[in-house]
């Protein structure tokens, strides 16, 4: 875990929140999106200044590593407050799915999410570079670009969408899994693999042959199970603790995409705060990286046990040439649009 780099970008993130919001936008009292505010001082940082109570919508169960890191992070934020600032995580898409709760943190109506960069690209075009397949070599490879500057910028540049970004989680890779045997790229073909709904991953799929269909995460299981879908893509926590190697117990592993997390709070909400609390809070979400990145790493590690116990067939793909060769169209007409982007990631092996 590379701690001192996400101290030292705390540490820049602090200071620009201190000058790029100089004069202020705290509102000193009242409601704050969907949660509520009651005055009870002076507006300053720690336990001085109005209360706020938030909510936070999470997809994914309680025990679920993202889920922990926005515990973790709720916990940073209330410690640091004193109490005054409350942040209650709602897990299992109690709040509702991803792509429906992103529009309702945008409106202020739930004022904080973590959500996958997938489903972000329809909210904001630079995050379908998260999608494009095999850009990412490792994991170090994706922390270092995405605790770099343009990682890093990344964050502030979902403002436009009306959403303002806090900081990274990880989701490990993904892979393909299926109801029937799952051996090379060409067992992909005509399949019907559900994909994270945005235009990218429908193109990635034609690329290789199948056919994307677009559902909501709560529907696979049963649709897995009833043949709607033939396979789909996750990383080894997801398929473990959604239970869906009970119903596809063929995993291919590819990695073709390493789509990170990313902790969100509502512009409209975040523009109501002090320049002190917005501190605290930024400060909270880069504080609960390094727990998040720990509790997947453990995670990941008894998933991949479990599955492998439960009888999961798992082959590994050993050339990743022709699966890089069948996308590289994909990546090429992406190219221009994500020049900057995808030459920062390219530096940051």
């Amino acid at each position: 875990m590379n701690k001192n780099k996400n101290k030292r970008w705390g540490m820049i993130a602090m200071a620009l929140t201190a000058v790029l919001l100089m004069g202020g936008c705290g509102s000193g009292g009242g409601k704050a999106g969907g949660g509520s505010a009651q005055p009870s001082g002076p507006e300053a940082g720690g336990s001085d200044g109005p209360t706020y109570s938030f909510r936070l919508a999470e997809a994914h169960p309680a025990d679920y590593p993202t889920t922990k890191g926005d515990m973790k992070f709720a916990e940073l934020v209330k410690e640091r407050t004193n109490g005054r600032i409350t942040i209650d995580v709602f897990p299992s898409a109690q709040l509702g799915e991803e792509k429906a709760v992103i529009e309702q943190v945008q409106l202020g109506a739930i004022e904080f999410t973590r959500v996958s960069t997938g489903p972000m690209a329809e909210f904001n075009k630079d995050f379908g570079v998260f999608s494009l397949p095999y850009i990412f070599d490792s994991d170090e490879h994706v922390w270092n670009f995405l605790l770099g500057e343009t990682g890093m910028s990344m964050l502030d540049g979902l403002q436009s969408s009306g959403l303002q970004g806090l900081g990274w989680y990880s989701s490990g890779s993904r892979s393909f899994y299926s109801a029937k045997p799952l051996k090379s790229i060409d067992d992909l073909k005509g399949k019907k693999i559900r994909v994270q709904e945005n235009k990218l991953n429908l193109a990635i799929m034609d690329a290789l042959g199948a056919s994307a269909t677009p559902m909501a995460y709560g529907e696979v299981y049963s649709s897995l199970q009833t043949g709607v879908i033939d396979a789909a893509e996750n990383n080894y926590p997801s398929y473990y603790s959604s239970k869906h190697y009970e119903v596809a117990p063929y995993l291919l592993l590819d990695q073709h995409q390493r789509v990170p997390e990313v902790l969100l709070v509502s512009k409209t909400v975040w523009d109501k705060l002090s320049e002190e609390d917005q501190a605290i809070i930024r400060q909270a979400a880069l504080d609960s990286i390094d727990y998040q990145r720990e509790e997947w790493a453990k995670y990941e590690k008894e998933s991949e046990e479990a599955v492998r116990a439960a009888g999961v067939t798992i082959t590994e793909v050993t050339d990743l040439q022709p699966w890089k060769d069948a996308v590289k169209p994909v990546i090429e007409s992406y190219r221009s649009e994500y020049r900057n982007v995808l030459d920062a990631i390219e530096a940051a092996k």
